[in-house]
């Protein structure tokens, strides 16, 4: 699986927002992908050293209802990246903490 599809898109909330500074980085990623390969991905892409990776996955949930119409929420899999001491950290996080 090619880098550029394993990870989706940064996850943007309050709590990555701290971690940033702690070189922790969220990111959504693809469901298949596993620790191994979310970590080659984030290396080869932004070019640091990955000290971990955690995982999480969140299942649907129903939405509020509107009118006739029940909806889910989205099912998606969150990656928290550690960086090691000496990595730099990633460029396109830096303007945000």
């Amino acid at each position: 699986m090619e880098a550029t599809k394993i990870i989706i898109k940064p996850l943007m909330s309050e709590k990555s927002y701290a971690d940033i500074a702690n070189k922790k980085y969220w990111f959504v990623v693809d469901k298949a992908a596993t620790k191994t390969q979310i970590k080659d991905a984030v290396e080869s892409m932004f070019g640091v050293s990955v000290d971990s990776v955690s995982t999480s996955i969140t299942s649907q949930k129903p939405k509020k209802r509107q009118g006739r119409t029940v909806g889910h929420t989205t099912a998606r899999k969150k990656a928290v990246v550690t960086l090691k001491k000496d990595s730099k950290p990633i460029a396109f996080f830096e303007s945000l903490s």
